[in-house]
């Protein structure tokens, strides 16, 4: 048989196939953009620039993965796509040459107690097959291993059909590895009953401290009138009986008034409708009624291991995986690298790739048994990449959301090398960044602006790196900043006492904080910065009578009704003056009470939950979006609607209510405050959810600026800021310490740590090689010094 040869020696002329090698945008106008028409190289590694809020966001997510989205949903069957929501197109006149979308952004990694980072990834998995081939003794599949799992025991017939014959089994059998105490979690939770009521007192005297258990409601009427226990009678007097039946009884129906209604004991009720509930999206109060209430200890049966004996029992080498779980991962991908077994060597192969992979992206320190829920943005975003760097998918679009967040400049190269592999493997990669160090290896630069929010929205500068640094643009402008040090450092007023801190990695730490000055707490990422800052100075403030103001990056507790207006008490004077000029109820103007439109409920948007697959929003058809009633946008203030008045931006607004016939002093100030901290960009009725961590924390920093706390902690307050944006950061820092407050600031921003007074360094690596304290002084004697890692980096940052 004859093969088929090929005659042509020269190089065929270029495929019609390979000529599209561009995604073009034509005329894009989501949120603030300007009619933006851009052409992006695929297969090459993109950079979006520009000022917090010029609209790199609306351009690269909203837009261009947004469609990509949008074309993908339409590909399912007309029986799926009748399940999913129908998404809007984007407002583009074109959009050419797009491929499937990839987003991995900085979204918090489910918050589900079962939820790992070794279940996140596949290394949970790889881990559960390779124990259940070589671990002794035998217990299993690898379900046996599988905390997530329970075992099942039943018994009865179950009938078998094989061909002709009828097999009838009496029991069946599942193995699973779950530790049937805790189920899994890990830790076993009780309730504080004295945080439920108050025993000296009766229920009609008020002794229930459950929020919103009011004897002047229907709980009252339901406790009065279901006769099972005196309401007039202390309830350290009741007996037995009558306390078993206000804490536990199960649903009972009784008649109150001729209603019927259902009586179920306390603790049951509470349980549904507040523990069983995702602490993070209660509301405030009830969530500080839960934290007090429940009590969580580690599971005494499998001693937080979430395991069953027999699962805890199995061993390869005498490391069980319960063992192996709770190393650290660096540890584990060499305990791996020692195990020589042929009969699972492709196993142990993919194994040892995805461990390398968490080691070569910096997360080499944390352990897989560590809860989702507890990493930060950027290490989720990292936990992220790693599912897709040993994907097979090519010809993909990346879309990176600041992947650079919680590195230190040590870190950054290691990202930047990653990119770089994703883009190699003929992938497109559009990273939206502020960090000099990550613009500089784009092949492409798209710079956003030239200002924020209305005064953004169009393309400055698009072209090589080179090409930004001589365009004159905000960006090219502040590409080459380099902050100088201080020449003189502020003298401290006193110090805050840290001994023996253990917490996580840090080995029995013992420094001294300086008050009355601006301190820089540094380090690589995993080296114990947080460790030290959040677990161990609460501790230390009532000591020192200092109250403690801690500034994080977590989620704003609230639900997707929250906005900046809301959060920080804003609505409330903009409220009563429109009510008071109008001659009607505050709560008219309220979108979660009376004036909200009735098809969203206020929401501005329809909600349409697709159980396991993320959830869509849909502006609603009939506010478009507003959020209230038709008839509450008749009432004017200053000559705008409520609505007009949301979708103001801060900078707007300070204006608006500055002066004339809308001047609201107590608006006005909480406004100015909002602006000072970098937001007058922000829109006042933007959803909470929709901000980026950064600006969460400079919105709750705006809020705390008029505490009175005597000490500042903030994490990484120049996350998600533009180069151009840190200088007025620093100036609001400096501005704090001079009206007398202690400023502590966990940064890896070099300009940051050279403007700082005082730097606590901590390392020398992440995970068990850190905890340590390897320099502290002024930011002056850590660069002459260059004894640690981020020295070396100051020093090279501020050209000394």
């Amino acid at each position: 048989m004859s093969t088929a040869k090929r005659t042509d020696t020269q190089s065929p002329a270029l495929h019609g196939a390979d000529s599209h090698d561009l995604i073009r945008v034509h005329g894009a106008r989501v949120n603030n953009l300007k009619d933006v028409s851009i052409e992006l190289p695929k297969r090459r590694l993109t950079v979006f620039t520009g000022v917090s809020g010029s609209g790199k966001s609306s351009l690269v997510f909203d837009t261009i993965a947004a469609e990509s989205q949008r074309l993908i949903n339409e590909t399912y069957s007309a029986f799926v796509q009748g399940f999913m929501p129908t998404l809007a197109r984007p407002e583009v006149d074109v959009l050419e040459g797009l491929t499937t979308a990839i987003i991995v952004d900085q979204q918090r990694m489910g918050g589900d107690a079962r939820s790992t980072v070794g279940t996140a990834t596949d290394a949970n998995a790889m881990l559960r097959i390779l124990f259940s081939r070589l671990g002794k003794p035998h217990i299993g599949p690898p379900s046996a291993y599988a905390f997530n799992v329970p075992s099942v025991r039943a018994s009865g017939a179950i009938t078998v059909e094989r061909g002709a014959k009828k097999a009838v089994k009496a029991t069946f059998n599942r193995t699973g590895g779950m530790c049937t105490r805790c189920e899994g979690r890990g830790t076993v939770s009780d309730i504080d009953l004295t945080q439920l009521y108050d025993d000296g007192k009766s229920l009609n005297e008020g002794a229930l401290t459950i929020p919103g258990y009011s004897m002047d409601g229907w709980y009252g009427r339901i406790f009065s009138g279901c006769g099972f226990f005196d309401p007039d009678k202390p309830i350290r007097k009741y007996t037995k009986r009558e306390l078993h039946d206000l804490l536990h009884k199960e649903p009972t129906k009784i008649k109150v008034d001729g209603i019927n209604l259902t009586y179920e004991g306390l603790i049951p009720k509470i349980q549904k409708s507040m523990l069983s509930k995702d602490i993070d999206a209660l509301q405030p109060h009830i969530r500080a009624f839960v934290e007090r209430a429940m009590t969580f200890t580690v599971c005494p049966e499998c001693d937080g291991t979430r395991l069953s004996e027999g699962a805890r029992s199995s061993k390869i080498k005498r490391i069980s995986i319960a063992d192996a779980c709770a190393m650290q991962i660096s540890d584990l991908a060499k305990w791996v690298r020692g195990l020589d077994e042929p009969s699972v060597a492709p196993l142990l192969t993919a194994l040892q790739q995805t461990l390398d992979s968490f080691v070569e992206i910096g997360l080499g320190y944390l352990s897989l048994d560590r809860p989702s829920g507890t990493l930060s943005g950027g290490e989720a975003q990292r936990v992220k990449m790693i599912r897709h760097l040993g994907s097979s998918l090519t010809d993909v679009t990346y879309v990176f959301d600041e992947p650079t967040i919680g590195l230190h400049p040590h870190d950054i190269q290691r990202m930047n090398d990653l990119l770089l592999r994703l883009r190699d493997k003929g992938n497109t990669v559009l990273v939206v960044e502020h960090k000099p160090e990550a613009i500089a290896i784009a092949d492409h630069v798209v710079d956003l602006g030239p200002g924020a929010g209305t005064a953004g929205g169009t393309v400055c500068f698009e072209g090589t790196v080179e090409g930004l640094r001589a365009g004159g643009t905000i960006t090219g402008r502040h590409l080459d900043d380099r902050a100088s040090l201080k020449e003189t450092v502020r003298t401290p007023s006193g110090k805050l006492e840290i001994r023996g801190a253990t917490s996580n990695n840090l080995q029995d730490v013992a420094v001294d904080i300086p008050l009355g000055v601006l301190c820089v707490v540094t380090g690589v990422a995993g080296s114990g910065k947080s460790s030290l800052v959040h677990g161990s100075l609460p501790q230390q403030s009532g000591a020192a009578g200092a109250g403690v103001v801690s500034v994080g990056q977590g989620a704003i507790r609230g639900s997707r009704r929250s906005n900046p207006a809301t959060y920080t008490g804003l609505l409330d004077p903009i409220r009563k003056a429109f009510a008071k000029v109008n001659g009607v109820k505050p709560g008219l103007f309220s979108a979660n009470s009376e004036g909200a439109c009735p098809t969203c409920n206020g929401a501005g948007v329809i909600y349409t939950d697709l159980a396991m697959m993320a959830g869509v929003a849909t502006t609603c058809e009939e506010c478009e979006g507003k959020r209230f009633d038709a008839s509450v946008l008749e009432y004017h203030l200053g000559g705008r609607d409520i609505s007009e008045v949301l979708a103001m931006s801060v900078t707007e607004a300070e204006e608006f209510f500055a002066d004339g016939e809308a001047k609201i002093p107590a608006a006005h100030k909480i406004l100015s405050r909002l602006a000072d901290v970098g937001l007058g960009y922000l829109s006042l009725g933007q959803p909470l959810t929709t901000l980026s961590g950064g600006e969460r924390q400079r919105l709750k920093l705006a809020t705390h600026m008029a505490d009175k706390g005597g000490v500042y902690v903030l994490d990484e307050p120049t996350t998600g800021l533009h180069l151009a944006d840190v200088e007025q950061l620093l100036g609001l820092l400096d501005r704090l310490v001079d009206s007398g407050k202690s400023v502590i600031v966990v940064e890896h921003h070099q300009a940051v740590m050279a403007h700082a007074d005082w730097i606590i360094d901590l390392g020398p690596g992440a995970g068990h090689d850190g905890g340590r304290i390897v320099f502290e002084g002024t930011p002056t004697d850590l660069v002459a010094a260059r004894s640690t890692l981020t020295g070396e980096h100051l020093a090279a940052y501020v050209g000394s």
